[in-house]
């Protein structure tokens, strides 16, 4: 019998085919399907699903009551909050299903957060460091650490890489960082 190298509760399933990373935990009430990949380090709160053929990089935390759905990928270092909510289909019916060919794609770039109970329509980036606010509703791509609040959410504000928002100067009041403004949003200098 193989070794787990990682931890699943006991009353979570995890379906044939998946791959799960060293030192991760997957915590009560959570499915895994079949073709999914879950790096190494990573956090399943209670009642995550993860559907089919979903990519998670490595130090992931997801928070109770997710539902990562096919189509949405995640990098990275990145946070989900409770009850955050992405999504596949831009046009649901429960009549006339599209299947997996016709799902919209969702990239959650390297060290983004998304906040409780925000939603993420399908078909969108998030960029590298961003923060969605809890409650937000990501209707567009999000900029590189842009801060995203509202509904629909708009950028009001620069995050840090450590969290912390930036003023005007771009530099970071806790750690330090410096950043450029460019076109993708922003630059570490």
């Amino acid at each position: 019998m193989e070794e787990k190298n990682y931890f699943v509760h006991e009353s979570s399933y995890i379906d044939d085919g998946v791959e799960i990373g060293e030192g991760t935990k997957v915590w009560h009430f959570c499915h895994v399907q079949t073709g999914a990949k879950i790096g190494r380090h990573c956090s399943l709160g209670q009642n995550v699903n993860i559907a089919n053929n979903v990519i998670i990089g490595n130090d992931v935390k997801i928070q109770n009551n997710v539902s990562v759905y096919e189509g949405v990928e995640i990098e990275d270092g990145v946070f989900c909050g409770p009850s955050c909510v992405f999504t596949n289909d831009l046009t649901p019916r429960a009549r006339y299903p599209k299947g997996r060919a016709n799902y919209k794609k969702t990239l959650i770039k390297e060290g983004a957060s998304i906040g409780a109970n925000a939603t993420i329509v399908c078909g969108h980036v998030i960029g590298n460091g961003a923060l969605i606010g809890a409650g937000a509703v990501v209707t567009t791509n999000v900029p590189k650490h842009a801060l995203m609040l509202g509904v629909p959410a708009k950028r009001v504000g620069w995050v840090c890489e450590c969290g912390e928002l930036l003023d005007s100067t771009l530099v970071c009041s806790c750690c330090k960082r410096k950043y450029r403004e460019t076109s993708e949003g922003l630059e570490e200098e």
